[in-house]
């Protein structure tokens, strides 16, 4: 086999290509050596294949979620009964911010992320993301911020002042020491890593799909992963740029949340919530996503009502930037403008609203199969409608004014963001398990699962609804007997320790059927879309040939045999590119090869970043070494092949 120097100079008529005469095993093996990781450790961390990836990001964010949960247990352990004394006061505040941080900038969000890394390019019919590299940088920088989190807590030195971090609390007055500061800079890791995947996954969905995949034969999934991908690249500078002057304040000595030196502290407010209430929607529309894949599938027809749908991820995505001020009606903001967030608040529900009729309207008019992925959706549908009723009840002013600061608010976000994304989320691993391992899970066990969940997640926190009506306020370690609060907490106290239960077996589950399941075929669930088209699990390359798109639902319309196109280069990594609208060929560009750069300049960044916390001028002296390895990472290794345009 000739260099990839000797290569890069052939003309483009003797490079070896794929095609009639170059297919099956011969093909597949060329491609397996070109696209596989170099061997041993370092090769394992210089991985930029987005199947890795993707897997670690949603092992990673699975660990923080077990690790988020058991501080659940802990603080409903703590409230089961008033006047407990189990944890102080002190120390309840430090597993109260842990948990909320934890769950929503190192679970929530990531896992999503790493679901739609994972699955995107194998639905659009592609064998790698755009800025591969940049992919593998971002699940580090998660990994940094959320070990930088963790590491603070085990030491002590761990965040007490919300997930939140409100000033004038957060502020130098308030925040003695270092804990907020690490808040603010594990933000800092967390933005940094979403808005380099979502830049990765915006520029994937527009010019990696296959030919013949335009805009309206993209899967819903693909289209909910565009919508939040954007979303985050519009919502997170905000989040970060409001935890860059928090630390400015702390760190640097100015005053952007001081009034006394005619700063604004609800300025933290308007810039957090910016991000904060999109950020809902960044966590909920991929769910939306699982939804209308599962149900299409085991419904055994396509969604009705496809442009619906889709309209509906759009309009979410857009509304959901409108909405932010609904979480400050208690502030006493100018009450004229609140009639226009609780109308914004409101019309938000109207999408949803849509999405939820078509699915119903899908399952009314295909043959459902009652498989633990399906259970999961119809699971998530009950739920979230309940917790969609309560956001449309406090998006009045005069009663979120009454409710605000109770346990039902607790209970509506935690209706809304677990029945609204966990739900689905579970039912989706349960769904692409087999694509990711090979083998099918455990129906007996996923089903006493899914019951274990749904029954005890309703007994855990229906009640809370309940506790905040009595008037139990919110972000507080203990309460007094005698107010009617004994019974809903013990209810929510039990239903949160069978929840835990019924996660610990879905993780049996997982465990025992990656090394044992049922060995899955291509297709085993007969689904129409193209990560089915592979084998399971899928090779490094994803497709021996780029599959050739001409509906909605291509396996199910492509009878025995996928149509596919030829032409791309077997002994280096290419890639087909195709216009935005259309998908028609354009390109033929090199994918970039595994690299330890993007690692290393995470332990860079890493390194800057932390120091940062003690020093200002750790900024002006970590620069030089992020700047090297960033250097040494867009250093060209040798020649590339040219970017050369498809072969009609």
């Amino acid at each position: 086999m000739k260099s990839a120097a000797e290569r890069a100079k052939l003309p483009p008529a003797d490079v070896p290509r794929d095609g009639p005469n170059l297919t099956g095993e011969e093909l597949e093996t060329k491609l397996s050596t070109t696209w596989s990781n170099p061997p041993g450790f370092v090769g394992w961390l210089s991985s930029v294949d987005h199947k890795d990836i993707g897997r670690r990001y949603v092992i990673t964010a699975l660990v923080f979620l077990a690790l988020a949960g058991v501080l659940a247990i802990a603080m409903r352990l703590q409230l089961a009964r008033p006047d407990n004394d189990l944890i102080g006061a002190a120390r309840y505040n430090e597993i109260f911010t842990m948990h909320g941080t934890t769950m929503m900038f190192l679970f929530a969000v990531p896992v999503m992320q790493g679901m739609q890394i994972y699955l995107t390019p194998l639905m659009i019919g592609t064998r790698s993301n755009a800025f591969p590299r940049l992919n593998a940088f971002s699940y580090w920088m998660y990994l940094a911020g959320g070990l930088l989190l963790w590491i603070a807590f085990v030491l002590n030195v761990g965040p007490d002042i919300g997930w939140f971090a409100y000033p004038p609390l957060s502020g130098p007055q308030f925040g003695v020491g270092k804990r907020v500061d690490i808040w603010a800079q594990m933000i800092t890791f967390t933005e940094v890593a979403a808005l380099a995947a979502a830049v990765s996954q915006t520029a994937t969905l527009h010019k990696h799909k296959a030919p013949g995949m335009s805009l309206a034969r993209m899967p819903i999934f693909v289209w909910a992963t565009l919508v939040t991908s954007l979303m985050v690249i519009f919502s997170m500078p905000s989040v970060a740029l409001a935890s860059g002057m928090l630390l400015s304040d702390r760190l640097v000595g100015t005053h952007f949340y001081n009034p006394a030196e005619r700063g604004d502290a609800l300025l933290w407010q308007h810039l957090f919530w910016f991000f904060g209430h999109p950020e809902v929607y960044i966590i909920f529309l991929p769910a939306t996503g699982f939804v209308s894949e599962i149900v299409a599938t085991f419904s055994r027809r396509s969604i009705v009502m496809y442009p619906i749908v889709v309209m509906s991820l759009v309009a979410t995505g857009i509304l959901a930037f409108g909405l932010w001020v609904h979480h400050m009606f208690a502030t006493g903001l100018p009450r004229i403008g609140y009639s226009f967030y609780t109308a914004a608040s409101m019309s938000v529900a109207i999408p949803t609203g849509l999405q939820i009729f078509c699915w119903i309207a899908t399952l009314w008019e295909g043959r459902p199969q009652l498989k633990v992925p399906l259970l999961y959706v119809i699971g998530f549908i009950f739920t979230f409608v309940i917790g969609g009723l309560t956001g449309v009840m406090i998006a009045a002013v005069p009663l979120d004014l009454q409710l605000h600061d109770t346990y039902f608010i607790v209970a509506h976000f935690h209706y809304v963001l677990i029945g609204g994304a966990v739900f689905p989320l579970l039912g989706a691993i349960t769904y692409w398990f087999p694509k990711a391992t090979g083998r099918l899970m455990s129906e007996t066990l996923g089903k006493i699962a899914f019951w274990m969940i749904f029954l005890g997640f309703q007994l855990a926190f229906f009640p809370m609804h309940i506790a905040g009506i009595y008037g139990m306020p919110r972000r507080v370690y203990t309460y007094p007997a005698g107010m009617g609060l004994e019974l809903p907490n013990m209810l929510s106290t039990l239903g949160s320790l069978v929840v835990s239960a019924a996660v610990l077996l879905f993780v049996v589950n997982l465990v025992i059927s990656a090394r044992s399941g049922r060995r899955a075929a291509p297709n085993p669930w007969d689904a129409p879309s193209l990560e089915w088209a592979t084998s399971c699990p899928p090779p490094p390359y994803n497709f021996p040939h780029i599959p050739l798109v001409s509906s909605r639902t291509p396996l199910w319309d492509a009878g025995e045999k996928l149509p596919v196109v030829y032409g791309l280069r077997v002994e280096d990594r290419e890639l087909v590119l195709t216009t935005v609208m259309s998908a028609k060929p354009d390109v033929r560009e090199p994918s970039p090869e595994p690299s330890p750069w993007p690692l290393i300049g995470t332990v860079a960044t890493t390194a800057m970043f932390v120091c940062s916390i003690f020093s200002p001028w750790a900024v002006l002296v970590g620069v030089v070494p992020v700047a090297l390895a960033l250097t040494a990472w867009f250093w060209p290794k040798s020649p590339a092949p040219e970017r050369e345009p498809v072969i009609s």
